[in-house]
Formats: structure tokens, C-alpha cells, sequence
């Protein structure tokens, strides 16, 4: 064995976490054969329900995502934060069957959920449209039993003052060939003392039913619960040695939030659990690269309990026995030479299409048509990647023509409608072409007029984007070479901690994506710009 091939081999027996980096929520892990998929949470973007896939549990690599067009969803309208929660990835008889849920609000404990399933033959498609599921609660999953059965479980929502808003998780029989839920509601686990019980997960192992939820939210208080019956109505017993997996307590760890977990068996009969965790830049701090995916080892008690080792996320974990299969780095550069966006790339609130975005019309450019303002939240024209890593960049160059100050097109560090940085060329009230830099912090916009630089004659614009830890910077080039804006914005703002916001006991607005880097196009005048971007290099530094 050559060193090389050796330093693969060790490499991968261990997982190191999180194994998806950014924000990567609420995963579903999935085995198919030799194949492992992950699906996580997207919320308000496009593709919805992002996949990544493995053979070894360590190595993955992403294939975009499954909701693609508006037949499947669309989040026309969707406020911050809603949209697309908690998928749930199966496969029974020869198909893939996804549930996911689409949140329309917070307020008083309404939430006005949806929830749907589509099904395809590949993983990669076609899906068929949308089955209307049930509206009672959120976090959604289908269970298929050793008879053939198939059971839709999800959190039961309590909209009514004085009660608990999580009621519990509710099982149902859904009609695979009829396509429909059939019989009616029953609870079956009201959860701990801890509360906020949610994202249930049903399993059949060892003559035992065993349900895996959340609780405790999805914050600093996050867990997982595992409970078992003999029956699958129950009633269900709790793991008495506490959480399966839980980071409260233990603020030295460097992954918080640890919960919403999903279970996955190899073919030796190896089990791991894939959770969410959030990597906070101080003890307790805000998590800029939103709520990200980890994967731990499961061992079997001789009382017959699953259990992760130590009940903590660890930041590397042992790797099931199985052939290292790594995949092909990808490219730091994008040079838009495909007729589709890569994998990499996630839209905001609509999906690509040649309504607005288009990769054919000039050869190796993206082109953006402009859209709405930053607050817009029907047709905003914003291509953008995840922010995986505290010190990472994006760079482009970009072409554009601005008619006057309501044209706008650069680069921007983004977290939602409300918190995000923006370096953008415009037309000044003279004519000029000019860049300026723009920041809005909880809907507060901050100017920086002394920081104006005048284009002149320049027709391609470099523009880069800098996450330095708690900082952003953003840097340009006229074609004598890169220089730095002389600022350092706060990082820290595009954040889930810092955009959450709840008055008088309500959630007004939450936070559950992640920062990302991104190309941004406004025509505030509706006057038909665009702007042509030549490349996009990302970096992890």
C-alpha cells in the first residue's frame, strides 16, 4: 500500500464533524444498498431540500436539491425563516418518498404548516407532484413497517392560549396506493419534562418499536430523546439514563445545539445517529454558519438501549468498516460554463430560471436580471452559496450598466431580509458610476459614504467578499490590483442567535438558516437590467 493510498485508508475510519458544514439542519440519513443520502432543511431557498450523498459516512459530496421548480413549491411570499422544515428521506418498494413541511408563520403558535410528499424512481428524479398531506403540525416523517404498512408521524401543533403548543407526536396510516392518509389521528408520546417535543423519527429493531424525537428546542437546550414500545401505539418508555444526545450543560464543547437526530444501519450492522449541531465563535455565542450536520457513532446497551458514547457530540467519531470512497474535490472556481447552476449554488424565494438567470445567453457568464429590493420577498434576484467555514471568501467580476440609483449589482454578505452587507455598483445623482457599501442590522440600514469609490471608465469590476471570523470585509479591483474598503463589518449579525426576535413572549421573527455569500441584482425601476457576473471563486481560508 502506498503512503498516499494509506493516509486515505486512515483518514477515512474517522468522521470528523460536522461532516456538512454551513447551514445543513434538521438531516435525514438515508441508506439504499451501498448508497447513504442526507437531507437537511433549506426554509426559504431554492433548490428546497438539499441532498448530499456517501459511501463511507465520511466523504460526501452534494447533489443539489429535490424542490426545484414551483410545481413542487413555491415560496413566492415566504417570510424569513419559513418555508421548507425538517424533510424526511425514505424508501420503500423500490421508490424514494420524501415528506417535507412548508411553514407559513410563528405568531401565537399557529404556524399554518403544510405538509407533502413526492416520490421518484432515482434520487435524482423525477418527482412527482406534490400529495397533500395533513396541516396539523410540522416536522413530519413516514415510517414503513415489517407488514407493509406505511404510518406518517409528525408533531402535533396546539394553537389554543394556555395550552402546549407541542401536543405531542401524532401517528396516522398513510394509503401508499391511494396516495392519502386513511384512518384517523392518534397520539402516541407526549414527551419529557423537558418539552418542545417535535421531529419524531419511528424505528423497528430487536422486536421493539423506537421513536427518536427533539426536544428542547433547537437552540442551547436542544436534545434527543429515544422512547420504546412493543406496541406501536405504545405506550412508550423513556431511556432512563436521560438524553441520547444532548450539548446542555457543557458549554466547553465546540458543537452546541446538538439534537433532531435520524438513525442509519450499515450493512455490518453498525449504527450512527446524524443530528444537527451549531458551532458558536464564543462560549454561547452567535453561530454565523447556522445550525450544521454531524454524524455519531451508536453503541447498543445490554439493557437494549441505543446511546451515542458519553451522550455529548464528539468532534470525531469512528467510521463504520467500509471501503473509503472520496470524491473528486470540486472546483474553487465556478466559470459558469455549465448550462445550470452547480450543486453549490441555492436562490432565494424562486427557483433558477430563465426568467431572470440565465447561463446561455453568454457563454461563460452568469447573467442576472435585476429584481426586487432587499426586503422583496416575491422575485428578489440573489444566487448565493453557504457560508461553511469562519474564515472563507467569494471573489467575482462582474460587468454591469446601471441606468440610475435604482439599479444595483454586486456582492453581498447575506443572512436574510433584515441583516446582511452589500458592496454594489450604481449610478450616482451626477451620472457617475460608482461603488457603494450598504448594511442592514435588524432592518436598520447603515450608509457609508465616505467609503463611495468612483468606477470611472472601468468595464469589469472585480468585487470580493471576506468572513474573517467576527468580521466582513469587502474588497474591489479597477484593474490596477485589489484593495480593501478600510471597514470591518460585523459578522456576527447574520447569525440565527441575532435575528431571532420575540415580543411580548411571541417570535416575531426567528432565525434557523446560516450567512451566505452571494451575487445580488436589484431593478427598483422595473426597467429591464442586468448584470453579467464572469466568475465566482470560494475559498475556505
Amino acid at each position: 500500500m502506498s503512503t498516499e493510498t494509506a493516509d486515505v485508508a486512515t483518514a477515512a475510519r474517522a468522521i470528523r464533524n460536522p461532516v456538512l458544514t454551513g447551514f445543513h439542519p434538521d438531516p435525514s440519513i438515508l441508506r439504499v444498498d451501498d448508497d447513504y443520502y442526507l437531507a437537511t432543511s433549506t426554509f426559504e431557498w431554492y433548490p428546497g431540500v438539499r441532498v448530499h450523498h456517501s459511501r463511507d459516512l465520511v466523504h460526501w459530496r452534494p447533489l443539489g436539491g429535490i424542490i426545484t421548480e414551483r410545481r413542487l413549491l413555491d415560496l413566492r411570499g415566504c417570510g424569513d425563516s419559513n418555508g421548507v422544515w425538517a424533510p424526511d428521506l425514505s424508501y420503500h418498494d423500490g421508490e424514494f418518498l420524501l415528506v417535507y413541511s412548508d411553514v407559513a408563520s410563528f405568531a401565537s403558535g399557529y404556524w399554518d404548516p403544510q405538509n407533502y410528499l413526492v416520490t421518484a424512481p432515482d434520487i435524482a428524479g423525477p418527482w412527482s407532484d406534490p400529495v397533500t398531506l395533513h396541516g396539523r403540525g410540522f416536522d413530519a416523517s413516514l415510517f414503513h413497517d415489517d407488514d407493509g404498512d406505511s404510518w406518517l408521524l409528525s408533531m402535533s401543533a396546539d394553537w389554543r392560549p394556555g395550552r402546549n403548543r407541542f401536543a405531542g407526536i401524532e401517528i396516522q396510516r398513510y394509503d401508499r396506493r391511494r396516495r392519502r392518509l386513511v384512518g384517523r389521528p392518534r397520539t402516541i408520546f407526549t414527551g419529557t419534562s423537558v418539552g418542545l417535543t417535535e421531529a419524531p423519527r419511528l424505528y423497528r429493531h430487536d422486536g421493539w418499536y423506537w421513536l427518536v424525537t427533539a426536544e428542547g428546542g433547537t437552540s442551547w437546550e436542544h436534545q434527543v430523546t429515544v422512547a420504546r414500545s412493543r406496541e406501536l401505539f405504545g405506550p412508550y418508555e423513556v431511556d432512563p439514563a436521560g438524553p441520547m444526545l444532548t450539548s446542555v450543560g457543557r458549554p466547553d464543547l465546540r458543537l452546541q445545539k446538538a439534537g433532531h437526530g435520524s438513525l442509519v444501519r450499515t450493512p455490518a450492522g453498525d449504527w450512527y445517529l446524524a443530528h444537527l449541531v451549531g458551532r458558536p465563535y464564543t462560549p454561547l455565542g452567535n453561530c454565523v454558519l447556522g445550525r450544521e450536520t454531524a454524524i455519531q457513532r451508536v453503541e447498543w446497551t445490554p439493557g437494549g438501549w441505543p446511546r451515542v458514547p458519553g451522550g455529548v457530540p464528539a468532534d470525531e467519531v469512528t467510521a463504520p468498516d467500509l471501503p473509503p470512497h472520496p470524491w473528486p474535490p470540486a472546483p474553487a472556481t465556478d466559470h459558469f460554463d455549465d448550462d445550470r447552476l452547480g450543486p453549490d449554488w441555492s436562490t432565494l424565494r424562486r427557483p433558477a430560471g430563465p426568467d431572470w438567470l440565465d447561463l446561455r445567453v453568454r457563454p461563460s457568464h452568469l447573467r442576472v436580471r435585476g429584481g426586487q429590493s432587499p426586503v422583496g420577498r416575491q422575485t428578489p434576484s440573489l444566487v448565493a452559496r453557504r457560508v461553511g467555514a469562519t474564515r472563507c471568501s467569494l471573489e467575482t467580476v462582474v460587468e454591469f450598466d446601471p441606468i440610475d440609483h435604482r439599479h444595483l449589482a454586486g456582492i453581498t454578505a447575506y443572512y436574510n431580509t433584515l441583516n446582511w452587507h452589500y458592496l454594489y455598483l450604481t449610478r450616482d445623482d451626477h451620472g457617475r458610476l460608482v461603488l457603494e457599501l450598504l448594511s442592514a442590522d435588524s432592518g436598520r440600514r447603515r450608509t457609508y459614504p465616505d467609503l463611495t469609490v468612483e468606477v470611472g471608465d472601468a468595464g469589469r469590476v472585480g468585487l470580493r467578499a471576506v468572513f474573517d471570523g467576527p468580521v466582513v470585509r469587502f474588497g474591489y479591483n479597477l484593474g490596477a490590483g485589489w484593495r480593501d474598503l478600510p471597514v470591518e463589518l460585523d459578522a456576527t449579525v447574520l447569525s440565527d442567535e441575532h435575528a431571532a426576535l420575540v415580543v411580548d413572549g411571541e417570535p416575531a421573527a426567528w432565525g434557523f438558516t446560516g450567512a451566505f455569500l452571494g451575487l445580488w441584482v436589484q431593478d427598483l425601476g422595473n426597467d429591464g437590467v442586468h448584470a453579467d457576473f464572469d466568475h465566482a471563486t470560494y475559498l475556505e481560508h
